[in-house]
């Protein structure tokens, strides 16, 4: 408590007397009362004396003596909405035929196709069939299915595919377009021609839908900042419970006046059932229904004035395959009926600003497949799939995605903010003007991470400020 009051009265640059500090920690007097003390003084005073305090309680300050409307903290009405269409939640309608996956792919293709010609340095594109009639520089959009190096020369073949048909798209090794990083199923723009000897389309240059070049965060006059809390792992022995009580402490004395408003719970909010081998040795809480159970008490001491969005990861009880559904309600009925349950990913318009929370399954298919990507850095895979415009473009791997008919990772939407968790680390990273963030975890190190030499960040709440972009990490893990 001491230590709490001091850290108040630095932030309003105030310094308590010794016998000021003993009157409010011996008496165990709350942090709002300390807060409304403070408040009342940090406009004409540096040093709190024992006099001010015993003033202030006997209301010689005048701060209780008549009925006044209280100005409320929240200075604006509070603006969160789920985007719509981007919600899996009761629209899932794949069984897995031919057809699912042609849909998937065809919508895939289609929305990433629109991003690339709608950039001003692309324009328009032919199709492959049409690209094969004329020995010219043309540019061509394809899917590429395949990736493979010859052994003679060391040369760059990719194989794409478009609506009209298949080609193979040459790059020299001595071509700096070597050196670029290609993952199957992504989609990109290529500007070259067809060799006249063979059937080979050469190219020059490589186009991605990525962020336009001129683009940035632009300043608004919102006051609000939006907090992440990612894997939160309840129900495993290795819960950080010191540190999320620390921090929720922090939110009830803080986040009104701060106005962290808005609280997004990005995936693993529980440690779930038979996630890996040998999970019940790590188990606090051995019934998925408890595991929850305790999960919505623990949120009932979030602040009141906070809306709260929650969608699963791969430990929830949920489909793995992307994208998933929101938590049913047998799981979530002992919930506060005001946090929104959504699937993964979700899109959210957050005061003008437009909000992408996945919980990042897909980040083990990029360190697998991709050369030089770790677990130690996900904001470099988080920026590859923004590059992309896509959070999961290979398919078939680790991660299971689900044929829909429309493909609900592709970021459609440039977001604003890009959050993900999944790997257990904190970081954050603006890429021309998105603001991305790892959300770190709640959950030490279990015996299973230690054998895989997985090593977390955890107690880290990511904080952004909804009108200057500014990114803060908080952390709580330390003493």
């Amino acid at each position: 408590m001491r230590d709490e009051v001091l850290t108040a009265a630095a932030r309003k640059n105030l310094f308590l007397a010794p016998e000021a500090l003993e009157i409010i920690d011996s008496n165990g007097y709350s942090m709002d009362f300390v807060n409304t003390l403070l408040n009342s003084l940090s406009n004409n005073a540096f040093l709190v004396t024992k006099q001010d305090v015993l003033d202030f309680l006997n209301g010689d300050k005048g701060l209780f003596t008549s009925e006044k409307v209280i100005k409320p903290r929240i200075k604006r009405d509070l603006d969160l909405k789920i985007v719509p269409g981007s919600d899996i939640t009761g629209q899932s309608t794949c069984v897995g035929t031919i057809e699912d996956f042609t849909n998937y792919f065809r919508s895939r293709y289609n929305i990433l196709k629109k991003i690339l010609t709608n950039r001003k340095d692309f324009g328009f594109a032919s199709t492959i069939e049409a690209a094969r009639r004329h020995n010219r520089d043309v540019k061509i959009v394809g899917m590429v299915y395949d990736k493979k190096i010859t052994q003679k020369n060391g040369h760059t073949i990719l194989e794409i595919e478009d609506e009209t048909g298949t080609c193979s798209v040459f790059i020299s090794k001595d071509s700096p377009l070597a050196n670029e990083i290609f993952v199957n199923d992504e989609v990109i723009g290529v500007a070259g021609k067809f060799a006249e000897k063979s059937k080979l389309f050469i190219a020059n240059e490589i186009f991605r839908p990525d962020v336009p070049k001129n683009h940035t965060w632009v300043p608004s006059d919102s006051t609000s900042s939006i907090a992440f809390l990612s894997d939160i792992h309840i129900g495993s022995k290795e819960f950080l419970t010191a540190s999320w009580e620390k921090m929720i402490a922090w939110l009830r004395h803080n986040a009104a006046e701060q106005e962290i408003n808005y609280l997004v719970l990005p995936g693993d909010v529980v440690d779930g059932i038979g996630a890996y081998p040998d999970q019940e040795k790590d188990l606090e809480i051995l019934d998925i229904y408890k595991q929850y159970e305790a999960l919505s008490e623990y949120l009932k001491e979030i602040p009141d004035h906070m809306k709260v969005v929650l969608h699963p990861g791969n430990h929830d009880a949920c489909r793995l395959a992307e994208p998933q559904p929101a938590l049913n309600e047998m799981y979530t009925k002992t919930f506060d009926s005001s946090i929104y349950m959504t699937g993964n990913p979700i899109n959210l318009e957050v005061e003008g600003r437009f909000v992408t929370s996945y919980h990042g399954k897909s980040i083990d298919d990029w360190i697998a497949g991709v050369r030089g990507m770790t677990y130690e850095d996900p904001i470099r895979v988080m920026k590859e799939m923004v590059v992309r415009r896509h959070m999961a473009p290979m398919y078939g791997a680790r991660n299971a995605l689900a044929p829909e008919k429309k493909d609900y990772l592709a970021l459609e939407h440039l977001p604003d903010i890009f959050v993900s968790g999944h790997v257990h680390g904190a970081g954050g990273m603006d890429y021309k003007g998105v603001k991305m963030i790892n959300a770190s975890t709640w959950q030490s190190q279990t015996d299973y991470q230690k054998q895989h030499n997985f090593n977390p960040n955890p107690g880290v709440m990511p904080v952004v400020h909804l009108g200057t972009g500014k990114m803060t990490m908080m952390e709580f893990a330390k003493d």
